[in-house]
Order: structure tokens, then sequence, then C-alpha cells
């Protein structure tokens, strides 16, 4: 079985598909990465399904893994909707932080566990980067050999191809957030896969928010939190009550 942390940091971006290095470790050589491996010049996400609009977690939160990460930028959110902040202070704010231990945010304190927690926004991730509904033969034919230079192993592979070819489960993916906080965590990891500059990608945020029950105030610090600590990344070579 594949390991669907590590899968959540290549999908992130956070770490180079295969090694332990990250992206901006790597950034002076993203040219001769893209040709060497394509899927190291950006999220895997982004790069799997040719949506350039996806984006890269860059600067502090590259540094904690990809559960830890988003966790990180929902509890940030969560935080600043709760103080009433405006969601354009994000931008101004310190270097992100893993959430606190003792909130429902922090990676341990799922009720399903770590890995099948992750392998749920694996799964959220993968669900809003197809939601444009571009994916033809030629596309699936292209992420396949795609997938095959990326070292994520075969079974990791297997896991991305079926997921891309299921249809999408709305229900089953929201069903999966046993607390308020992956809720919000469920939402920020779907807009980390995205740049939502289409009708259908803003679509699908709008939907998968309205049916996690998510406050629009709420919505709108996810937004401002994740394009704070977000980069794009370079182009390959070719009325719920909530508690933490």
């Amino acid at each position: 079985m594949f390991d669907p942390k590590k899968l959540l940091d290549d999908l992130l971006g956070s770490k180079v598909p295969g090694t332990e290095s990250t992206v901006r470790d790597h950034a002076g050589r993203a040219t001769q990465m893209a040709k060497d491996n394509p899927l190291a010049a950006g999220a895997l996400v982004a790069v799997l399904l040719g949506t350039g609009a996806g984006r890269a977690v860059t600067g502090s939160a590259l540094k904690l893994g990809g559960l830890a990460a988003i966790g990180g930028l929902a509890y940030k959110a969560y935080q600043n909707y709760q103080k009433g902040k405006q969601p354009a202070d994000a931008a101004a704010e310190p270097e992100l932080l893993p959430p606190p231990e003792d909130t429902s945010f922090h990676p341990s304190q799922a009720p399903q566990g770590e890995q099948e927690f992750a392998l749920t926004l694996v799964r959220a991730m993968i669900a809003a980067a197809k939601s444009d509904g571009h994916i033809d033969d030629d596309e699936r034919k292209k992420i396949a050999n795609k997938l095959s230079l990326s070292g994520i192993g075969s079974e990791a592979e297997e896991f991305l191809l079926a997921e891309i070819e299921a249809p999408l489960d709305l229900d089953a993916l929201v069903d999966a957030a046993k607390t308020d906080a992956q809720k919000v965590e469920i939402y920020t990891a779907s807009r980390l896969a995205i740049d939502p500059d289409s009708r259908a990608e803003r679509g699908y945020l709008d939907m998968l928010a309205g049916r996690l029950k998510l406050p629009d105030a709420l919505v709108d610090h996810v937004e401002a939190t994740v394009t704070a600590a977000s980069e794009a990344p370079a182009k390959p070579a070719t009325g719920t009550i909530w508690g933490a």
C-alpha cells in the first residue's frame, strides 16, 4: 500500500516527487528539472491534469508536509474568521505554523486516523483538479505517461488513475469529514488544487462549500489564506456552529 501522506506532499508540491527535497530547494534548476522530471516543476496535481492554474504551497508551508500544511492553513483561516479579521490581513501575517496539537485541526486528532484522512484530502484535490471536465482519452494517456515518470510508485499511480477515472461522488467526500475542522480542511485542500479562473472550477468550489455548510465569510478567509501561502508553479516543459 502506498503512503497517503507522502502522496499528499507530492500533490501539494511541498516535496519533489521521489526525493526528500522541496521544489524551492531546486528553484535554480527549474528548467533542467522540467526536462528531467516533468513533475518536479510544480504541484503534481496541476501538472498531471494540465491545470496550469494549479498552485503549489511555498515558503514556510513547504517545511510542514502536506497534512500539517493543510491543517495549518485551515486553522489559520478559521482563527482569523473567528476573530473577525479582514481576509486581506492574511498576507501580512507571520509564517505558517502547524495547527496546535490540542485542536481538531491537528492531524493527530483525526478520528479516522491520519492516513485515512490524508487519503480523503488526496481525493478532494483530485476531484477539484478535474472539475473543469477537460480530461479526454488523449489526456488520460498523457497523465499515465507522466505518472510513470514521477517516481511515486505503481500503487500510487494506479490509485491516482482510478480517482481520475471515477465519477464525482460529492456525498462520499462530504461524509468523509468527521469534524467541523475537517470540513474546512477538505475545502482548503480542494482550493489548493486549483486557482479557480473558470466558471466550472469556481462553481465546483461554491458547490463544495455549500455542501460542507461553510459560512461565506469563512470561505473568504480560506481563499485569502491559501492565496497568501501559494505561488504559481513553473510551467511544465511540454449556518453551522463551528468549534476548533
